[in-house]
């Protein structure tokens, strides 16, 4: 079981199916050219464990078809994309205990401190 994401036009990705496997041809066609027929998408295979095009892909990821990887929504407008096609916030995040981003302040608020 396979799981191809279908690509706008601004290489949004809308759905993601399940499918065959990307080395079962189907009526002699790879799948990503057979479940595009028909569509006005591109459809690229995806995978839950990482090990095609960077991440599994979800509804509102984009794709770079130079790098040939999914990237996740921007979390926060300060957030940076890196060359590991990673986003990154403006401040490291500490290593120690849970913390979540503050955009209005610009900095990470530890979490158990305000339970």
């Amino acid at each position: 079981m396979a799981h191809y994401a279908y690509i706008d036009h601004n290489n949004n990705v809308v759905a993601v199916i399940v499918g065959k496997e990307e080395n079962e041809l189907i009526d002699g066609v790879d799948p990503e050219i057979y479940y595009a027929r028909g569509t006005d998408y591109i459809v690229k295979r995806t995978s839950y464990n990482g090990n095609i095009r960077k991440q599994f892909a979800g509804i509102g990821f984009s794709y770079d078809s130079a790098a040939d990887v999914f990237i996740a929504p921007q979390p926060y407008p300060s957030w940076i994309l890196d060359h590991n096609y990673d986003w990154q916030a403006p401040k490291p995040k500490p290593s120690q205990g849970f913390w979540s981003w503050d955009e209005e302040a610009q900095e990470w608020v530890n979490v158990e401190a305000n339970a």
